[in-house]
Parts: C-alpha cells; sequence; structure tokens
C-alpha cells in the first residue's frame, strides 16, 4: 500500500469519527430543542427504540450517556412479556427461558453467573447502579432515576431472553417463546450548571484549582514531602453562611490520578455578636459528605467527618465529579435556645489534591509509578506496529479485525515486545525500601466504546512470583480500596463474576477482567518479598484489552456486535455443541455423550430405508429416489451438526435435511392417489416450490409439520379431484343422453356406493391407521423438542416420520380398472349395424 493511499485511508477514518463524534454532540434522534417540564430543566437526549424482537438466548445492548449536569433519566419500556403480574411465578419458570432486564454503570451487564434472586420488580428494586442488578422482563417499566440515585456517565441496559450456561452453547435448534420490546429514554439536564437535583433547585457550587505555594497556610494541615504538588480548590464565594439543617453543596472535578484530597473548614464562625458566639462556634457540628458521581447525602454518601473537628482525608480519590455537602446540625442546641432563629453558622471551605511527581506515586509518593500506552496488535503477530504508517496500514488493512484489542506497554522504558521484563521496572528507590510495604502501580486507559471488551493480565516466572496484583477503576488500588485482586489461589476477587481466573499457580497468574469500563484503571503490583536478592527473579508481565476471555477457550468462536446505539462494540462467544458459559469453558455435554447423541441422530436416519425399499419394490422409481435421498441428507446434514464432518457448509446441509423431509411427507400423500403420472409430476413440481421456501425461511419452526401435513393432503385432495372429475365428465355425458337418469335417485344413490366401494377397496386401512398414529407421535416429537433434548427427539422424528411413510405406502391396495368404471346404467344403447352384407 503506498503512502498516499494510507494517508487517504486515515483522512477517512477521521472525517468518519469525527461525523460520529459530532452526531453524538448534537443528538441526532434526540430532542434537545429546549423541551423540558420547566425552564430549568431541559432535556438534552431523547431515544426511541423500535419494536424488536428477541429470540430465545438472544441479547440486547442500550448504552445511556449521561452528562455532569443532568437531572434525571426516564426510561419507558413497553413488552408482551406476560408474567401473570405476579413475580413469586419466577421461581417455577427456568433461568434458560426467563426474559430479564439488567442494569450496569459504565459496562454491559453480563448476568450468567448471577447468583441473587430474580423476584423483585426493576421499578421498585432498583438501588443504584454500582452494581450490577437484574429483574424479570415486566410488560411495563416505567423509572425516573434522578442524579442523586445514579451518577454521571455510560451505563447500560440488557435484555436478554435466558441466562445461564446454555446461553451461548450452539443449538441444533432454537425453539422457546420470543418476546419483542420498545423504550423510550430521555436524560434531562439542569440548563444552569450550577444547578442540580431533580427540579434542578440545589445549587452547586463548583470548586476552582490552582497550583499551591508550598509555603501556603495549608502546609501545616497536610504534610507531605512533596508539598510543591498540591493543587488548592476554592469557590469563588470566600464564606458560607448557612442556617441549621441546610446543606451547601459544592462539585470538585478529579481529573487525573492523586494521591489525596483532604477537605478542610475554616474559620467557623456565628453570625451573631452575642457574647457566647466563639464557645458555640467551636461546639457546632458541621458535618461533610463526599460521594463520588452523585449528590450525597446524611444516609448515602462514600466519606463523612465533622470538618469543625478534623479536615476529612480522602485517600485515593477516584477520577471524575466529587460532590460535597456540609452540613451544620446541633447549632440551636448548642447555641442555647430557639431564639436565635436566623442564627447562621459560617465558614471558609477549600480542599486541597495531593498529586505526586511524574513517575511516583503511593503513600508518601515514593512508589514508582508507569504510565502505559495503547498498542493495536494484528494477530498471529508478536510484536505491535510501532510506526505510524505501519498502523494506518494496519487499520486500512483486512487483518484489522478489532480496534481495540491492543497490548499496553510502559511509555518511554525502551519496551518492544508484549510480554517485558517486570524486574527492571520495579521500585530501586531508597526511601521505599525504609518500609516492608513496596508497592509499583501501572495507569492504562480503556477507550470510549471499548466498555465491551476484557483486560487480560498475565504475570509468569521461573519460581514462585512474589507480587500480588490489585485493579482499582478511576484511581490507584491499596489494601483497603480495590476492585479486583489476586494474592494467591485461596485469597482473590471469586465474589466478582467480572473476574476470571485461569491455569494460575505459584509461577503463574493470569485472569480477566470482564467487560472493563472505559476510563483510567489503575493496577498495583505489591511486592511480597522486598529483598535485594528479589530483583534478580525474572518474572514477565502481559497487559493486553482483548475480545473473548482465552478466545472462548478453544471451543468457540469469539464473535462482535454493537449495542442499540451504535456506540459501544462488545464481544461474545459462540461456543461449539458441547459447551457454553461466558467463555466456553462450561462443559455442557460430555465426550461420551456427544457420542451417544451422534449415534442416535445420525443412525435414526437408517428408518429411511422401509419407505424407500418399498417404494423400490412397487417400481415408485421417484419416490425410491426422494427417500433416499433424504435418509442421506439428513445423515450428513447431522454429522455436521454435532461436529463430526461437514461435507458442506452447514446452511447448505440443513436445508437439504429439511426440504428433502418435507418432500418425502408431501409425495408420501400424493403416492395414495391413483392419478396418472402427468398430473403428479405438476402437483410435485408446486409443492417442491412449497417446500423449498419452507426450508429456506425459518425451517425448525414447529408450525412447518402442520403446514407441510396440510400441504400434503391438499396435493392428495387435489389428485382425487383430478380423478373424480374426469370420471364426472364421463358421467354427464351420460346423464345427457338418459333422461330417466336425471329423474332417478336411485343411479345417484348407486353411483355414490361405488364411490365408497371403491374407497374402500384402495386402502389398507389398518396400515392407514397405524400410518396416522406415527404420523402423530412424529408430530408430538417434534413440538416437544428443545435444546437439552433435542438429541432424543429429533432421532425419534426421524424414526416415526420415515415408519409413517412406509405405514402410508403399504396401505395403497393394488387398483383394478373395474374399480374405476362409471356405475352401470339401466339404459340401453343402440347398436351400431353393420351395413355390409356378410356374404360380400
Amino acid at each position: 500500500m503506498s503512502q498516499n493511499s494510507i494517508l487517504w485511508c486515515h483522512l477517512n477514518l477521521i472525517l468518519i469519527s469525527s461525523l460520529l463524534l459530532f452526531c453524538c454532540s448534537v443528538g441526532i434522534c434526540s430532542a434537545n430543542d429546549g423541551l423540558g417540564a420547566t425552564d430549568d430543566v431541559v432535556t438534552v437526549s431523547s431515544f426511541s427504540y423500535p419494536e424488536t424482537t428477541i429470540r430465545p438466548y438472544d441479547l440486547r445492548y442500550i448504552r445511556v450517556d449521561i452528562p455532569p449536569w443532568f437531572s434525571a433519566v426516564s426510561i419507558a419500556l413497553n413488552s408482551d412479556v406476560d408474567l401473570h403480574e405476579d413475580l413469586s411465578n419466577v421461581e417455577r419458570i427456568s433461568e434458560s427461558s426467563l426474559p430479564i432486564i439488567c442494569f450496569r454503570d459504565g459496562s454491559p451487564p453480563l448476568p450468567d453467573a448471577l447468583n441473587t434472586s430474580l423476584k423483585e420488580s426493576a421499578v421498585t428494586g432498583l438501588n443504584g447502579l454500582d452494581v450490577e442488578q437484574c429483574f424479570p422482563m415486566e410488560k411495563n417499566i416505567t423509572m425516573k432515576l434522578t442524579n442523586e440515585q445514579i451518577s454521571p456517565g455510560a451505563w447500560y441496559i440488557g435484555l436478554f431472553n435466558g441466562i445461564g450456561a446454555t446461553r451461548t452453547q450452539s443449538k441444533m435448534i432454537i425453539r422457546g417463546s420470543s418476546y419483542s420490546f420498545s423504550a423510550n429514554i430521555s436524560v434531562e439536564a439542569c440548563s444552569n450548571s450550577m444547578m442540580r437535583g431533580e427540579l434542578c433547585n440545589s445549587t452547586v457550587y463548583p470548586l476552582s484549582c490552582s497550583v499551591s505555594d508550598a509555603y501556603n497556610t495549608m502546609k501545616e494541615m497536610v504534610k507531605k514531602p512533596l508539598m510543591e504538588n498540591v493543587m488548592t480548590c476554592k469557590s469563588n464565594i470566600e464564606t458560607f453562611c448557612v442556617q441549621e439543617g441546610v446543606p451547601e453543596l459544592y462539585s470538585l472535578e478529579i481529573t487525573n490520578v492523586a494521591e489525596e484530597l483532604t477537605i478542610i473548614a475554616a474559620n467557623v464562625r456565628f453570625n451573631t455578636t452575642a457574647s457566647n458566639n466563639t464557645a458555640g462556634a467551636n461546639d457546632v457540628n458541621l458535618m461533610c459528605f463526599a460521594r463520588h458521581g452523585a449528590i450525597p447525602s446524611n444516609t448515602l454518601h462514600d466519606y463523612s467527618g465533622d470538618l469543625n473537628k478534623a479536615p476529612l482525608i480522602i485517600r485515593s480519590p477516584l477520577i471524575g465529579s466529587l460532590y460535597i455537602s456540609i452540613l451544620p446540625v446541633n447549632v440551636t442546641k448548642k447555641f442555647g435556645g430557639t431564639q436565635y432563629d436566623n442564627l447562621k453558622v459560617c465558614y471558609s471551605m477549600e480542599s486541597q489534591v495531593l498529586r505526586c511527581p511524574l513517575g511516583k506515586a503511593g503513600p508518601n509518593c515514593t512508589m514508582d509509578s508507569y504510565t502505559l500506552q495503547a498498542l493495536a496488535f494484528m494477530r498471529n503477530r508478536n510484536v505491535p506496529s510501532a510506526g505510524v504508517l505501519q498502523a494506518l496500514a494496519f487499520m486500512c488493512s483486512k487483518e484489522w479485525l478489532n480496534p481495540f484489542e491492543s497490548y499496553y506497554l510502559p511509555v518511554g522504558e525502551g519496551v518492544s515486545s508484549a510480554n517485558f521484563p517486570l524486574e527492571p521496572l520495579l521500585n530501586k528507590s531508597s526511601n521505599a525500601r525504609e518500609t516492608d510495604d513496596i508497592w509499583t502501580y501501572f495507569t492504562l486507559d480503556i477507550p470510549h466504546g471499548a466498555a465491551g471488551r476484557n483486560i487480560h493480565i498475565q504475570l509468569s516466572a521461573d519460581v514462585k512470583i512474589n507480587y500480588e496484583v490489585y485493579a482499582k477503576f478511576g484511581g490507584l488500588p491499596s489494601l483497603d480500596f480495590w476492585d479486583y485482586y489476586y494474592a494467591n489461589r485461596t485469597q482473590k476477587s471469586e465474589q466478582s463474576m467480572f473476574f476470571m481466573l485461569y491455569d494460575s499457580s505459584d509461577e503463574k497468574i493470569d485472569f480477566y477482567i470482564i467487560y472493563a469500563r472505559e476510563g483510567t484503571w489503575g493496577l498495583g503490583l505489591r511486592h511480597l518479598d522486598t529483598s535485594s536478592d528479589s530483583l534478580t527473579v525474572q518474572t514477565v508481565m502481559s497487559i493486553s484489552v482483548e475480545g473473548c476471555p482465552k478466545q472462548c477457550s478453544s471451543h468457540g468462536d469469539c464473535k462482535y456486535s454493537f449495542d442499540a446505539s451504535g456506540l459501544t462494540s462488545y464481544s461474545f462467544c459462540s461456543c461449539d455443541r458441547n459447551h457454553g458459559g461466558f467463555d466456553c469453558s462450561v462443559e455442557i455435554v460430555s465426550h461420551k455423550g456427544h457420542i451417544l447423541q451422534s449415534i442416535f441422530l445420525i443412525g435414526s436416519n437408517a428408518a429411511a430405508i422401509l419407505p424407500a425399499y418399498w417404494s423400490l419394490q412397487q417400481k415408485a422409481f421417484a419416490e425410491w429416489i426422494l427417500f433416499t435421498s433424504s435418509g442421506i441428507a439428513s445423515g450428513i446434514y447431522h454429522a455436521c451438526d454435532v461436529g463430526t464432518w461437514c461435507i458442506l457448509s452447514y446452511n447448505v446441509l440443513q436445508f437439504m435435511d429439511f426440504w428433502l423431509s418435507f418432500m418425502a411427507v408431501v409425495s408420501t400423500f400424493v403416492y395414495l392417489s391413483t392419478v396418472d403420472e402427468a398430473y403428479k409430476r405438476a402437483i410435485h413440481t408446486a409443492v417442491a416450490i412449497l417446500t423449498a421456501l419452507l426450508a429456506a425461511t425459518k425451517a425448525t419452526r414447529s408450525s412447518n409439520i402442520v403446514l407441510v401435513i396440510v400441504i400434503g393432503a391438499g396435493g392428495l385432495l387435489i389428485a382425487w379431484l383430478v380423478e373424480i372429475s374426469k370420471q364426472y365428465r364421463s358421467l354427464s355425458f351420460s346423464f345427457g343422453l338418459s333422461l330417466s337418469f336425471l329423474q332417478s335417485f336411485q343411479t345417484i344413490k348407486q353411483w355414490l356406493c361405488d364411490l365408497v366401494k371403491t374407497l374402500l377397496r384402495r386402502f389398507r386401512w389398518g396400515f392407514l391407521l397405524v400410518g396416522f398414529i406415527t404420523l402423530a407421535m412424529a408430530g408430538m416429537s417434534w413440538t416437544i423438542e428443545t435444546s437439552a433434548n433435542y438429541w432424543f427427539w429429533h432421532s425419534f422424528w426421524h424414526v416415526t416420520i420415515y415408519t409413517s411413510s412406509f405405514f402410508f405406502l403399504c396401505s395403497k391396495a393394488n387398483v383394478v380398472d373395474v374399480e374405476t368404471s362409471l356405475p352401470s346404467s339401466e339404459s340401453y344403447a343402440l347398436t351400431r349395424q353393420d351395413s355390409f352384407s356378410r356374404d360380400v
């Protein structure tokens, strides 16, 4: 590829990305024209999802982007799910067929390993979105979530039609109840960026930050060895005076990884000049509540403390918006009486954000920290492309399977391999050696739209690994604050379904963080051996963002799709017949069971020998070819279906199997008639077209068996009508010659009796009755097939459908010509006289 082509491709990618971002910012399909309930609340986005059908074991994701200044999110979902309005019946429904709805903040939900009960309603049971929550899908779900309940950012709604290990298993058939849904989701925000609350009636004062002087007035309260990295954040209003029980709200944006946040209230006093003013002010409780991403309250908050007694210190604050509420309490009681109803507490509030220098982190900024950069990789290549032109050429090539799959390498450390040595990066500073608790930190960013990917972390060594691994979203982890961790085989994040551990031992650590949230992640390695000898051990580390965990454990294929908005790409496994689970690691069918199912599904087609042999014996060569081909095609299809051998593509084999099976059923009906071969060929051609359409469109649906029987019965009826019409034409001619015949009821009665006798003589009714019984059994087996019992009941279908065809073929008796002759008439006919003399 030439450089001009590469640059042109890169320009196109930039234009497409810019167009997508522009559309998302202005909100195509959104109503942000100032539509709101009041002037203070406006609708910034409104999405309407059309009616969508979710088939069994299928799913849909809906992403909702919430801006920091939002006030509420309104959700209205309508579906045709009918749980009889009684969620107590949910326990009686298998999870593999239960329609559910899930909510999760930051990345798509994954309920397959959910251990919680599914009894509550989504309307009343939803309690924030900090963790994944799932509920039974209902007919109507209407809710409104305020900024006091959920945090801004991206959060996801997942709709599933059945969960569990079998959801990803490749099905021989997919049958079950589908359901459809439609949704309307709108996001409302405050027109004034300083207002918050559902009605935008709470003022929030933003704190602006600036670099502090190392010798400012705060250094005595926050004693750190690197004070020059302190950011002081204040409001434009120097002093706040508030009444008892009235909170003041503040917001602070933390844009980078910080070591510590300190919130301080100074110059606490009353707004009066009473003699006991000073003593009363010292005794006032100035409660501070802080919460990440949402408005705090005295009952719902992340941190709290009395600022009049000590500053509130938050270790490793999360990146994003932090909301702070300061509330005076017990003011009147402390001051003494109700005569001071207008008494207010005045204070000055500011905060300090301690950031470590570049390359440092942890307590006192004495630990090493490395920023990781993402480098896209091509499959089957060990070294990622580092050059710009090479990367652009890779993005424009067919090998760019996924733009979000990449390795993460330390910036500026001269590392060029995806598996980089760890010891040269570990902490060697003298300050760190003064303590036994030594950490090494790494930070990486998950890009926008990659929430459906997984962080893969690997460590390997020739000896026992002397590190513990901790991970935290939005900041650096510690022993007290982490999202996921691995210490050893007995101490790890077992309680989280988004932490998946593989093949780990004393010499190897291998785990995935499933569906990692977009944004900054902090990884921490805690050193277990702090001696100098530990640095001689060669430990190799690999950090990457990948699609399916463990490449679906070599038991399936990794697929990619987008959520309903098209803004998030997620990966999922499509497992083989014997495995399931999110990563295809769950064995659903054992090796012995696989052999047994193969024998049943393939060997049961030997029943086609019965109708094929009878057709050959009766010299019905068309039926012989049809039954023989149907049995062979079905055997080959099921050999491919169970994973034994595929002579052609799966879709071609499936079509041939169902089409020939449908044709075998219909031709059996047509065979029972005695119409001429010319008419049979015409009927066969018509039904071949109809059955081909059935086989090509939703061949596995249960209604097809009824349609095929109706088509076969219709073909037989048409053949009989053709046969009767020929007799009727001859009969009508005789009617025209004899007036007495038209007036004779006895003649018509005799004709009907002869017709009934003909039908009775044409069939062997014992065989016909057994044929209908076996056909009913075949229809029953078709309708009760499920994914779990398919191998048995579909094998039973093979046997019964071919056996019923055999009995129907045997039920046709040999028809003699006299049976098809017209009924006798007592009318005389003129005899022809020979006009020539016999003597001549």
